[in-house]
């Protein structure tokens, strides 16, 4: 037996007679090792900040492997020696990517509760910190998912072409267990999008970037977040790219699996959540009059899981109302759902243009 910690318990296993537990720690991997009657055995050593999995086996294994990705490792798999506490590398994938002329870092961002918020910063060596890096944000912030730093071929192109990549664990994931995922369910949900402006904000103050060099991004359920925030505070970020997002926050649970949402979100059709749901509805709250940044809104004509009309609505919205001359536009990937299964040639397609759309906004 081994004792509960603030730390989140992803998985278990015992090899070579240690008990191997891998957990979540400030939304970063961290192995443990315990003998099997739960006396600590200290951490096993990994490459650096990010995110492990594996070491699977049996109770007379001598070894076992386990897989790092990190913002600058595209997928390592590595051996570990169970007695020596040793690892050494398995096999690394061959890619273009030169890791080291880059480097990624954790910081901790006070949101407007006060609360701390773990996010991982990619760029190259030697960067300035005079407010003019072009820098993109993205999270997802809902349903217990946990997002923590692994390798995006997207954040590894920007950062060559010279940018700032930021990953935010905003609360509403599992990266600190149940009560982080709590905290923005719900009528709470508005922490999630406090904690994502709070990133803008801090990577203006500490000089990484300022609004009109700040790029945000997110899909899905990070869709809807970029929408969100982009209403409240239009005049903090350079250009979004909400994808694939569920805009309708009062007809989402009409559609498709949207019913299987309601738990997460709630429900338009109680009195209750009516007014919370309308209150963060990207669709629902554009600003007549206030100057957006440019955006770029991403979805495809078969996605089945959020329906398509979420964005066309959004975009049509946005094109029919006041928000300024920057650029308001749609992009509808055909013969296309929700992302998985996406052909290679697609996603190329797909990633050039949003890196494009960024670059195009904030590099000026």
């Amino acid at each position: 037996m081994i004792a509960e910690t603030r730390q989140t318990l992803e998985s278990a296993s015992v090899v070579g007679g240690v008990l191997v537990a891998q957990y979540l720690r400030d939304a970063r991997s961290v192995v443990e090792r315990f003998s099997l009657d739960g006396k600590a055995l200290g951490e096993v050593q990994l490459p650096g900040l990010g995110t492990a999995s594996g070491f699977v086996g049996k109770l007379k294994d001598t070894e076992t492997f386990f897989t790092f990705t990190s913002m600058l490792d595209p997928g390592s798999c590595f051996r570990y020696d169970v007695a020596k506490n040793e690892t050494s590398v398995f096999r690394k994938p061959k890619v273009a990517f030169d890791a080291a002329q880059f480097e990624s870092k954790q910081a901790f961002v006070s949101s407007k509760d006060g609360t701390k918020v773990p996010i991982f910063i990619g760029h190259r060596k030697g960067l300035k910190l005079d407010g003019n890096n072009p820098s993109i944000v993205t999270a997802y912030g809902g349903f217990g998912v946990s997002t923590t730093p692994g390798y995006r071929t997207t954040a590894a192109t920007w950062m060559e072409m010279g940018g700032v990549f930021v990953i935010a664990a905003i609360r509403g994931g599992n990266e600190y267990g149940k009560a982080w995922h709590d905290a923005a369910k719900g009528a709470k949900r508005q922490n999630a999008y406090d904690d994502f402006i709070a990133v803008a904000e801090w990577l203006a103050k500490e000089g990484y970037s300022k609004p009109s060099k700040i790029g945000v991004t997110g899909g899905s359920n990070g869709g809807l977040l970029i929408g969100a925030v982009v209403n409240q505070r239009p005049d903090a970020f350079g250009a979004a790219v909400p994808e694939v997002g569920v805009m309708d926050m009062l007809r989402f649970h009409k559609f498709t699996i949207g019913w299987a949402w309601v738990d997460e979100y709630g429900s338009s059709d109680k009195a209750e959540d009516f007014a919370h749901l309308k209150r963060i509805s990207p669709l629902h709250n554009i600003n007549a009059g206030a100057k957006y940044p440019p955006i770029l809104v991403m979805t495809a004509d078969h996605d089945d899981r959020v329906l398509p009309a979420h964005s066309f609505k959004y975009a049509a919205t946005l094109q029919a109302t006041d928000t300024g001359n920057a650029p308001k536009l749609i992009r509808i990937q055909t013969s296309a759902g929700h992302g998985a299964g996406t052909p290679t040639s697609k996603i190329i397609e797909e990633r050039s243009d949003v890196l494009a759309f960024f670059w195009n906004a904030l590099s000026r």
